[in-house]
């Protein structure tokens, strides 16, 4: 069956001229614009595209899909239009909690789309890590909340919530970058085992992540500093005073005095999910949020990694 976003993005691509120009229209990357083309044209078994020096054309098959994407999306732009009058989408509210790194990534491009769709919901957001925020979902304070753990979602935060997985975010070894180590491209955590680390507080919930982390590594974990905020731990370690790791997420943007290296396949990884309360009323607002959130973070898994690892 065909992905109808993919059509979407090809007929951007159609419309514009080039790869890179319908991705900066469509805000993706021009990397997942060429992964989503490349895969339709997969799905159809066919060449859609002519890619020359000029530009790129449609081919004759190009062009009859791009013809059933105007006539299918303008379909689907009325239905949309007419389930949101019924299911309520012309006014309410949606409530939202999620940590610093989602706040600043993927939370922004979700609430942008979300807007765009339905204006006239009205959005708000608290910061919060995931042990507060199922507080706020349970207390029915917020609607749908962001969170994360180390692998497997564990029982004790799972319990009562629904669930979406959106996105598996790993972490990097992050150095200053004049460390003896700052010019190898991957590293092991038990090569900075005797390093001073810079480590979030205890009540962030990175802290158990990298404590988890390092004693799988075969070390405890020694903090020198203690910074919640992310810039300011980057700060730490461009100063050289100590090591630290940070999921990908966390490094955007990266600061001018570090290097993140990559783990390999033994580095850590948290999930993170979109929640809500498992029980209760699903609001209209709360359904289409999650939708947008998982679009956002397939965007995200297809696209470059955020930052540039030097």
């Amino acid at each position: 069956m065909l992905d109808v976003r993919r059509m979407k993005v090809l007929r951007e691509v159609a419309a514009r001229g080039s790869f890179s120009a319908a991705a900066e229209s469509l805000s993706f990357t021009q990397s997942a614009i060429s992964q989503q083309v490349a895969a339709l044209e997969r799905e159809t078994g066919t060449t859609l595209l002519e890619r020359g020096a000029r530009g790129v054309r449609l081919t004759d098959a190009g062009r009859a899909l791009v013809a059933h994407t105007e006539a299918i999306l303008c379909r689907i732009e009325d239905a949309e239009e007419e389930l949101a009058a019924l299911a309520g989408l012309r006014g309410g509210r949606l409530r939202l909690a999620c940590f610093q790194s989602a706040g600043a990534t993927l939370v922004p491009r979700a609430v942008a789309a979300f807007h765009e769709r339905h204006p006239e919901v009205e959005l708000s957001m608290v910061e919060a890590e995931p042990i507060e925020a199922k507080e706020l979902l349970r207390a029915g304070e917020i609607d749908l909340a962001l969170i994360y753990d180390y692998a497997p979602l564990r029982e004790s935060l799972r319990e009562s919530l629904e669930t979406f997985h959106l996105i598996d975010d790993r972490y990097d070894l992050v150095l200053a970058s004049d460390h003896p180590l700052a010019e190898r491209r991957r590293l092991r955590l038990a090569d900075v085992a005797d390093e001073p680390w810079i480590a979030s507080g205890r009540t962030n919930g990175c802290r158990a992540i990298t404590e988890r982390a390092c004693e799988d590594a075969g070390f405890d974990l020694k903090v020198a500093f203690e910074a919640d905020e992310t810039m300011a731990s980057q700060a730490l370690v461009a100063a050289g005073v100590g090591v630290t790791i940070f999921p990908r997420l966390a490094l955007h943007p990266l600061h001018p005095g570090v290097v993140a290296r990559s783990l390999g396949k033994d580095a850590p990884v948290r999930r993170i999910w979109a929640a809500r309360q498992a029980e209760g009323y699903r609001s209209p607002a709360s359904e289409a949020m999650v939708q947008i959130l998982c679009d956002v973070a397939e965007e995200f898994r297809q696209s470059e990694p955020l930052v540039a690892v030097s």
